[in-house]
């Protein structure tokens, strides 16, 4: 299994550049793919704007040696079109039959989760909480292929519309809280901090 995580965007509602901000002893870059370890044997990181600083936050993770995955950072030349070329970019670059898909700034999200989306079997699954489709989103090479078929200026939920989704009920806050606004980034670490560390990852 791979995992396709977006972080190409302008971080513009931020005010800052999100994807390098700290949370706990992370950033959340690295706390959203940390998720992944044991699960994945690769991540692929798709940058865009500010590339340079995602290449180097990738560096210093790879440096820590604490992940048994391979991360591959892309750039996508596109990524001021919208998300949705950000995920064929990544979509390009995967090889498994099954894979993730995450925004960057979704920081949350427990293990378990990510391992109960894992588990389960269709061609889209998403994980719910409060009757909330949230992230990150599991699909199959049947979707990738519709992905890479589909109209750049189209977007992913017209392509998933063409499928059956599998809604997963999970009991984790964490699927639908992202980090958008520096606001968004202080509830991020209030939830953070009010959990035992151990309960998030």
């Amino acid at each position: 299994m791979e995992a396709i995580v977006l972080a190409a965007g302008y971080s513009s509602r931020a005010n800052a550049f999100k994807m390098t901000l700290q949370l706990g002893q992370m950033s959340l870059l690295e706390q959203t793919i940390s998720k992944f370890e044991g699960l994945c044997s690769k991540v692929i990181i798709v940058a865009g704007f500010k590339e340079e600083l995602i290449q180097e936050e990738i560096s210093k993770i790879c440096n820590k040696n604490t992940f048994s995955f391979q991360i591959k950072v892309v750039y996508n030349e596109n990524f001021n079109q919208g998300m949705f070329t950000s995920i064929q970019r990544g979509c390009n670059e995967v090889n498994a039959p099954t894979f993730f898909i995450t925004p960057g700034d979704c920081p949350l999200v427990k293990k378990e989760t990510v391992q109960l989306i894992a588990e389960h079997k269709g061609n889209v699954v998403i994980p719910s909480f409060n009757y909330k489709g949230g992230h990150p989103i599991k699909l199959s090479s049947e979707v990738k292929l519709k992905i890479l078929d589909t109209n750049p200026e189209s977007n992913l939920r017209v392509v998933l519309g063409g499928f059956e989704k599998e809604y997963v009920n999970v009991d984790d806050p964490g699927v639908i809280i992202d980090v958008d606004t520096l606001e968004d980034y202080q509830k991020a670490i209030d939830y953070y901090h009010s959990f035992s560390l151990g309960k998030i990852n």
